[in-house]
Order: structure tokens, then C-alpha cells, then sequence
């Protein structure tokens, strides 16, 4: 009896013990995202995002509206799959409305409204051309939405006929900005001009809308050329409240609906909008109330009409902060607090100025982004969702911040993910996933999805590094332009220093090093497969730079990479940009490369991935190229996750271990 029990007590054991990450659970995980107040404070509606399952037809995922209480009691479902809804806000008297398309309503995306109790929702919209993004005036009264133009009559009827030419860069189709009158249900232009309208704001007085606009549409222009503009409602003539150089960010009106404050860059070259500036919405001189901080700015509300607060990238962390756009400190900057910096990393906060709370996304080590509530007054967060109930009964691999010096003594961050059964002591093998950009920022909460699978890696027995090399955002404005006229110099040595430093530190193998990333840490990684390729054993580059001077003349974003990142223009400085081309070290390489891309790809020409692979090839470099047809500038659908997830392992187990 006593062996029975024993075995019986192995056997549950056995069904309980936690297991390591698959790829079906990456493609399987659920997201919390949109998460908005009501009125009185009491409720909160979320989308829920969920994942196609493999019988399903291929697309992307659905999004579900969901409501729960503050304290994360009685949590409802509102919307469907396979139907998508998203974007829920509350109307000024508490009923639900949501955007979404609907086969049996007008094709395009409309507004839909339900109320608080469920019900089957109503459609409210039916505008010609659809709705783009919306938002409530404060007293309820009106609707601004964005809606895109259509061709023509005339175009259309032209095109069945032939005449279906396209001339680069002139036939510009604008996203207009709308207003709808709930009372009377009809729509209007707000102004006749044409601007393509980004981004909006209501006044609280629900009188002005300021909006950001470019004259002409494209993606280097909605990057770089936008500019702020303030507008009677329901109409009236746009009127430029000031000139801005370079890229532009989130952006909130006072209660007073006196001023305005807004994300910005300091120069045209600066890689993010991530210092705080104040104008009043009359117009004027903006204040930047945020130089030499050593963070980067994200996000922007107002607590009171002079306190503003902020949600930043502070390394590999993010903070909450509030500033005072009176008060200046003994430094001459503005005086900032810090009201909440938790383990968890915030991905979007919202605050409720009625009742102080704050509803925020967020995740951890152990999970992706959950539903969690504050308020202004208290470090703690609490969290409400459990969407990924699966993830109890997984094992994850210990993750933590790491620092180490560049080849010039300036400090670099990155996240270090140990393998899954780690001894200290032992040397294992190590693979770099390292983030695009370069401005972007490796951040040290949940770091695993299908196109960075950090840790399936590490459940496969890697050490896993992402970089925060010089020219990522986190730290500042002087450290994202430190790699200026430097593209692949110092910024890749700050990466090799890393891997320096894991080998004396006695965890990695110097012998069994790999790389992979996405766009510019593609870049990188053919970078390391070619000018470095001794150093590396595998490189994977995905969507990735492969030549500086071709990339220009195919990518829809040259003026950002010449004059944001490079600083220059590769006719200005052919011989650099060849020279820091890995296109250009093919006679060197012998790093066996994975090549990946998306062919519907229109930030990065899949012809850059072509260049490389058919380089290795004609010179014998054990090298795969793999076209994801539907793709754009990343991945999409279910299949595509799971194949590439498996050539990635596959190719790190067989040539870096």
C-alpha cells in the first residue's frame, strides 16, 4: 500500500511539475490593451486581445471588449470573436461606444454604442468612408473622428480601364478630420484644407480641437514633418500654434484648455519625441521643461492646470512622474517627483482626474500585459486580469538588468536571461536578440513574443543578451544621438563589450556566440555575420540593412535614416556608408545566416534581404533565405510565428551550440 501511495504521490507529481515555454505558447498569448474609466469610477472597459487558433482561417488576432469592476470583480465580456471591436470609451452619460467592422453595416470601420448593462449594440455611425480614431467631446455633444479619403468616381472608372499608373509621391490620399453631431446625427468637415491629420485632442470646454498634421501624406513626413495646429469646433480655419522640428509624440490640453503639452525632439536629427514641452494653445514660444533628463518620455497628462504628469524610459525601467511647469529647480530644469516606479513595466497609464486612479497595462518576468489600478497617491499597483491562466504551470527562465562599460567607458544596460536550468559556474552558449531602431529600447518586464522568443531560447540552454547599445532610447537625449555619423561603430562595440563581459564574468562561452534581431538589429546581426563574422558562430537577420546606399533608394523613410540616425546622406559620404555596409565585408564572411522577411515589407525592401543571401551564397556561406508572403515590416499570422520560431531554434542549436 505504502508503494502505491508513493507512486501515486510521483504520478501527481509528475502532472503538476511546471514545464518549459513553447512556441504554441507564444503564438497562444493573450493581451490586455485600451483600458478607459467610466465617469464615475467605478468600472473599467479593456480589449482583450486573443490569438486565431490553428483550425482558424489566417489574419491576425481578435480583440474583445471587456469590463470589470475597480477592485476586478465581475468581469464581463461585451463583444465577440470572431467579430473585432476595439478603442471602447465611455460616453458622458456611461454607455459604451467601440469602433468596428461589421459585415452586415457600411464595409468601413464605424462607431457602435452599448449600454452599460450589454445588450446587442447599436450601430451609431454610418460614415461613407469610415472612422479612423475617435473621441467624445467633454459635454457630449460631438464626436471628432478620422476618416481617409476614397479615390474617386473617376479614378476608379479609370483604373478598371488600364489607366491604373502610379506616379511616385504625387497622388496623395488625406485622412481628414470629422466631427459628427449626436443630436442632430450628421457629419462635417472640420476645415476644407488639405492636411493629413495624425493625432487630436478635445479642449475641456469641448470648443477646440488641436491636432497634428503634415501637408502632404508619406511615412517620413508623418514622422518628421508634422505640425500642431489648434481649431474651432465644430469648424473654423486650422491656425499653426508653432513650428516644431523633427518628430512629435503624445500630446494633452490643460483643464483650463490653456495649454498645451506635448512630447517633441529638440532638433530635426533627434531620434525620439521624448522631451516635454509647454505652448499655450494661443501659440507663442514652447517651453521645454525636460532638458538633459536622462530618460525618455512616452506619454503626457495633466494632474492640474500646472502640474503635468509623465511616463518614461528610465533604462530599462519606466516611471511615472509628475512635473511643475512653474517651479524650477536649483539645475534650472523643472521640478519632477517620481509617483510611481514598480517592478512591473507600465505599458500605458491612464488618469482619471475625477477620482485621482490611474488605469494602467503592465507587465512582468513572469507575464505580458495585465489590467492593473492605482491612484496618484500610492506606489502600489493592484492587478485585476489573469488572462494567460496557462502560465502558472510554466517554468521561467530568472531574468535582470546587467551594465558594462563601452569601448569608450560610456555605460550600456542591456537584459540578461539566464538559461532555463542555469548552474553558476558552468559556460553556456549565448544568443543577442537585439531590438530595431536603433532608438528602440529592450525594457525589463515581459521580453518574449514571437519575433523575439527569449524565453523559448533560454529554455533551449541559452544565455540570451538585449543590448541597450548607444543610440537606444531610455537614457536621454544625448545618449539616443550618440551614434550620430556612426552607424555601425561604436554602437556595435558597445554590443561586443557586452559579450566581453559575460565571458569574464564566466557565463558565456566565447566560442558559441550568436546573433539575431529585427530592421536595424537585422542590421546588426548581418553586420556581425560579415565585418565580424570570426566572432559569431550563427547570425539570423530578419527585415535587416544589408546595404546603406540601396536601403535609401527603396526604403519609404530616407529622410528619417540620412538625417535622423546617419546625420548625413550617403552621397554626402558614399565611402562610410559602403564601408559600414555589410553587403560590403561578403569576402570575409563565414557566419552561417538565417535571412528572414515579410514581402510585404515597405520600411525594409525585401531585395535587401536578397542582396545578402544571394552574396553568401555564391561565396559558400551556409545561409537560408525565408520570404513571408502577406508580411509586413514583422509578423502577422499564427503559421508564420511557429515556422519561423522553429528555424530559429533550429539554426541556433546547430551551429552555435
Amino acid at each position: 500500500m505504502k508503494r502505491q501511495f508513493t507512486l501515486f504521490i510521483f504520478l501527481l507529481s509528475t502532472v503538476w511539475a511546471d514545464r518549459p515555454i513553447t512556441a504554441e505558447d507564444i503564438v497562444n498569448i493573450r493581451y490586455i490593451a485600451q483600458p478607459v474609466i467610466d465617469p464615475s469610477g467605478n468600472h473599467v472597459a479593456y480589449v482583450k486581445i486573443i490569438p486565431r487558433g490553428a483550425d482558424e482561417k489566417r489574419g491576425g488576432s481578435y480583440r474583445e471588449i471587456w469590463i470589470t469592476k475597480l477592485d476586478g470583480s465581475d468581469q464581463r465580456q461585451y463583444t465577440f470573436s470572431p467579430v473585432n471591436s476595439w478603442s471602447p470609451q465611455w460616453t458622458p452619460n456611461g454607455h459604451l461606444s467601440f469602433l468596428s467592422r461589421r459585415k452586415d453595416h457600411n464595409p468601413g470601420t464605424q462607431i457602435y454604442i452599448l449600454p452599460f448593462k450589454g445588450g446587442e449594440a447599436k450601430l451609431l455611425t454610418d460614415h461613407k468612408t469610415g472612422v479612423g480614431s475617435y473621441q467624445w467631446s467633454p459635454d457630449g455633444k460631438w464626436i471628432a473622428f478620422t476618416s481617409r479619403d476614397q479615390k474617386s468616381d473617376d479614378q476608379k472608372k479609370a483604373e478598371k480601364e488600364g489607366l491604373d499608373m502610379i506616379v511616385m509621391d504625387q497622388q496623395h490620399i488625406y485622412t481628414r478630420l470629422w466631427v459628427y453631431n449626436v443630436k442632430a446625427a450628421t457629419y462635417q468637415k472640420v476645415f476644407k484644407q488639405d492636411l493629413n491629420v495624425a493625432s487630436f485632442k478635445w479642449s475641456s470646454d469641448s470648443k477646440t480641437i488641436v491636432f497634428q498634421a503634415t501637408d502632404k501624406t508619406g511615412a517620413d513626413r508623418d514622422l518628421l514633418d508634422r505640425s500642431i495646429y489648434r481649431v474651432r469646433a465644430p469648424s473654423g480655419n486650422p491656425k499653426k500654434i508653432l513650428e516644431t522640428p523633427g518628430k512629435l509624440g503624445d500630446m494633452a490640453i490643460s483643464p483650463n484648455s490653456e495649454n498645451l503639452a506635448f512630447l517633441g525632439a529638440t532638433s530635426y536629427n533627434d531620434p525620439l519625441s521624448q522631451s516635454i514641452y509647454t505652448v499655450s494653445l494661443k501659440g507663442g514660444k514652447a517651453n521645454l521643461l525636460t532638458p538633459d533628463f536622462k530618460e525618455s518620455f512616452v506619454a503626457v497628462d495633466w494632474v492640474d492646470d500646472n502640474t503635468i504628469l509623465g511616463k518614461s524610459y528610465r533604462g530599462t525601467k519606466t516611471v511615472l512622474s509628475t512635473i511643475n511647469t512653474k517651479g524650477k529647480s536649483q539645475e534650472g530644469m523643472a521640478n519632477q517627483t517620481d509617483v510611481l516606479a514598480p517592478d512591473e513595466i507600465l505599458s500605458s497609464v491612464s488618469y482619471h482626474k475625477p477620482s485621482g486612479k490611474l488605469v494602467i497595462t503592465a507587465s512582468s518576468h513572469g507575464h505580458p500585459n495585465e489590467l492593473y489600478v492605482g491612484s496618484l497617491g500610492s506606489n502600489v499597483i493592484k492587478r485585476l486580469t489573469h488572462t494567460n491562466k496557462g502560465f502558472d504551470d510554466i517554468d521561467l527562465a530568472k531574468q535582470e538588468i546587467i551594465s558594462w562599460l563601452g569601448p569608450d567607458g560610456l555605460e550600456i544596460e542591456g537584459v540578461l536571461t539566464y538559461p532555463l536550468k542555469y548552474r553558476k559556474g558552468k559556460r553556456y552558449p549565448l544568443v543577442l536578440q537585439i531590438h530595431g531602431g536603433p532608438e528602440g529600447t529592450s525594457l525589463d518586464g515581459w521580453n518574449t513574443r514571437a519575433t523575439y522568443p527569449v524565453q523559448l531560447l533560454a529554455a533551449e540552454g541559452f544565455v540570451v543578451l538585449e543590448p541597450n547599445y548607444r543610440g537606444s532610447g531610455g537614457k536621454g537625449v544625448a545618449f539616443s544621438k550618440a551614434d550620430h555619423d556612426d552607424l555601425g561603430g561604436m554602437e556595435f562595440e558597445d554590443v561586443l563589450s557586452g559579450i566581453d563581459h559575460l565571458v569574464a564574468e564566466g557565463i558565456v562561452d566565447n566560442d558559441k556566440v550568436g546573433t539575431g534581431g529585427w530592421s536595424y538589429g537585422g542590421y546588426f546581426s548581418a553586420w556581425a555575420a560579415t565585418k565580424y563574422t570570426d566572432r559569431f558562430k550563427a547570425s539570423m537577420v530578419a527585415a535587416g540593412l544589408t546595404n546603406m546606399i540601396s536601403f535609401t533608394g527603396t526604403t519609404d523613410i530616407p529622410y528619417e535614416m540620412s538625417d535622423v540616425h546617419w546625420n548625413q546622406w550617403w552621397f554626402d559620404n558614399p565611402e562610410l556608408h559602403w564601408e559600414r555596409s555589410p553587403i560590403s565585408h561578403i569576402n570575409m564572411a563565414h557566419t552561417p545566416t538565417l535571412i528572414i522577411h515579410g514581402l510585404k515589407d515597405d520600411r525594409v525592401h525585401p531585395e535587401q534581404s536578397m542582396e545578402l543571401w544571394q552574396a553568401l551564397r555564391i561565396k559558400g556561406v551556409d545561409t537560408e533565405l525565408v520570404l513571408y508572403p502577406r508580411e509586413p515590416h514583422g509578423l502577422i499570422e499564427r503559421a508564420h510565428k511557429l515556422d519561423y520560431m522553429d528555424r530559429l531554434v533550429g539554426w541556433y542549436k546547430k551551429y552555435v551550440k
